[in-house]
């Protein structure tokens, strides 16, 4: 077990990513000691990595605990809390929009990825159409009936042992049937390679799309939420995405949700970071 210290530039509001982490009930997260424990899988090796945050919103510092390989640990942790992106230049281009007022009540807002692309897909076809509440039940007792757990950590099931299922084990987790296929097949395509997770983070947004949407049970919603949130890509605007539709009519005391040629001309300004302009939104509503 190996400890190392990591600082990063600021601002970064490590509390806040604690927040939205802790909504799943699958993470282990402990707020008071400003711990999250991240289950990492190299090489079909499971590892948990203790992240704690001990430094402040302006200048951010963490102590990393693990017991595998650091360099490569350090760098999955990077790319999973974005650690590389320096939200200071994210929120000096919003000073010059109308987000501005966004950027500054949310001010060092990171955008913390999933921690597995994986287990990222499969959540969000379980989430698809299900009130959130709901939509965490099934994923944990789909996580906790067919995935592993190690440290008092919960990991999803590899996608070799998720294809083996029949759609009637997972109706029995009050699953649809269509859902249930939807996900056997995604980790049919995940496990024989025709989905490249790793790939898949050197290939260009469009191109990503392109795979993704061809895959039954895959929409633009869930492709936009994948590069976003499996990938950290820095500039997706989903403008199907209920929440960020309210957040707008919120934001903007509009009489009614806005229209998609409306919301064309909302995010032209906000271009090249579209993905943290959604993630403020969603936080204003939270």
């Amino acid at each position: 077990m190996w400890e190392e210290k990591v600082s990063v530039s600021g601002p970064y509001d490590f509390d806040l990513a604690l927040n939205r982490l802790a909504l799943d009930p699958l993470h282990s997260v402990e707020m008071e000691k400003r711990l999250v424990r991240v289950p990492l899988v190299f090489k079909n090796k499971k590892i948990v990595a203790e992240v704690i945050g001990t430094g402040s919103l302006e200048n951010p510092e963490f102590l990393i605990r693990a017991d595998h390989d650091k360099e490569t640990t350090l760098q999955r942790l990077t790319e999973i809390f974005q650690w590389n992106v320096a939200l200071i230049h994210i929120h000096e281009h919003f000073q010059t929009t109308e987000l501005k007022n966004l950027f500054n009540e949310h001010y060092g807002t990171p955008l913390v990825l999933e921690f597995d692309p994986f287990s990222s897909l499969i959540k969000s076809i379980i989430h698809q159409q299900l009130n959130l509440k709901f939509a965490f039940t099934l994923t944990e007792r789909f996580v906790k009936t067919y995935g592993e757990e190690l440290d008092g950590v919960w990991f999803y099931p590899s996608p070799e042992k998720v294809a083996q299922l029949t759609v009637e084990e997972l109706r029995e987790l009050q699953f649809s049937g269509r859902k249930a296929e939807y996900v056997i097949g995604i980790a049919e395509l995940a496990a024989s390679r025709q989905l490249d997770f790793e790939k898949m983070k050197s290939k260009p947004d469009a191109e990503v799309a392109q795979e993704l949407i061809k895959i039954r049970g895959i929409g633009p919603w869930t492709v936009e939420n994948f590069l976003m949130f499996a990938l950290g890509r820095p500039n997706l605007f989903p403008m199907g995405d209920i929440g960020i539709q309210n957040a707008l009519k919120k934001y903007f005391n509009l009489d009614e949700k806005p229209t998609p040629a409306q919301m064309e001309k909302y995010k032209e300004p906000w271009n090249p970071y579209l993905s943290y302009a959604s993630l403020y939104l969603w936080r204003s509503i939270e």
